[in-house]
């Protein structure tokens, strides 16, 4: 595991927490193709992720117009909306501008 490195700010991030269901049928598969999917879209920076009780997954992109178009894409729209069907029991986005960012690596 590795902490995306970004470019120098500004850049946005969409943060997506969620609790799951019992309901797992299909949601790594289809966790892994989003991933792979959106690292294929213009603005993209990179992804980290984390989940026990609950998942955070935090994207990274270069302006709002990106994550427009990756809200809008049609294999996403797919994917929410197994989400909101079978996988989550509850979930928030949140979207923010970084203005700042620093960090610390040995």
């Amino acid at each position: 595991m590795t902490i995306v490195y970004t470019p120098k700010p500004p850049y946005y991030a969409v943060i997506f927490t969620s609790i799951k269901t019992s309901n797992d049928e299909g949601y790594e598969e289809m966790a892994e193709l989003m991933v792979a999917l959106a690292k294929q879209q213009d603005g993209f920076l990179g992804i980290e992720s984390a989940r026990n009780e609950i998942g955070i997954t935090v994207s990274y992109w270069k302006d709002l117009e990106s994550i427009r178009n990756w809200k809008n894409n049609v294999d996403h729209q797919i994917a929410q909306k197994k989400g909101q069907q079978y996988w989550y029991k509850a979930y928030k986005t949140r979207i923010a501008k970084v203005d700042r960012d620093y960090g610390f690596e040995k």
